[in-house]
């Protein structure tokens, strides 16, 4: 099995690669879809959110109420790494149970959005970085997602540099041009990651 960590900067294109290596034969395991699962109706996750933050973090329907957890969280660096310390050991917990499921030769790849801020470079085979210029993140977040530039702006600012996820990076998928280039690009990627999990194996 292969271990790969996939990264990427907001609006760089990381879902459309991990949509990619999923059509060639990837097991993916998204984190952030992972980290919504854990704190659903009913679970244990959200139980333990509304203890520590009561029960206005509730929508009517029993749902997360994602703003008003945000509007506590983000402001409050305390409560954030509370927030944390209840969903990250849940998301790790589930993440190694679908890659146990995995088989032995398959090529397992976790989708990461804060890999690189969170230092998480070391538990896996290798690091995937998708990479794109600011202007054309940019340019995605404003056009494509409908963000204003100020927003795009402060969403990228408050992530890793491109510098930094450049330097943990093992292998570099550029994603400034067209999706047929993007698709070929991958292409590429993936028959490096077949032969090093063949190796591995």
């Amino acid at each position: 099995m292969l271990r790969v960590g996939l990264t990427g900067g907001i609006g760089a294109g990381k879902s459309e690669v991990s949509r990619l290596l999923v059509g060639h034969g990837a097991v993916l395991i998204d984190s952030d879809r992972i980290a919504r699962e854990v704190v659903e109706p009913g679970t244990p996750g959200l139980a333990a959110v509304v203890e520590e933050f009561g029960p206005g973090i509730l929508a009517p329907d029993g749902t997360l109420d994602r703003p008003a957890l945000g509007a506590i969280v983000f402001a409050d660096p305390d409560r954030l790494a509370a927030l944390n310390a209840i969903v990250h050991p849940l998301v790790r917990d589930r993440s190694a149970e679908l890659e146990k499921a995995a088989g032995p030769d398959s090529v397992v790849v976790h989708d990461v959005p804060l890999l690189t801020e969170n230092g998480l470079a070391p538990l896996y085979d290798l690091v995937v970085v998708v990479d794109a210029a600011p202007e054309t993140q940019l340019d995605r977040l404003v056009r494509l997602r409908g963000m204003t530039e100020e927003d795009a702006r402060a969403r990228m600012a408050a992530q890793a540099t491109r510098e930094q996820r450049r330097a943990i990076a093992d292998l570099v998928i550029g994603n400034d041009g067209p999706v047929e280039e993007l698709a070929d690009r991958v292409r590429e990627v993936w028959a490096e990651l077949t032969r090093r999990a063949a190796e591995a194996g």
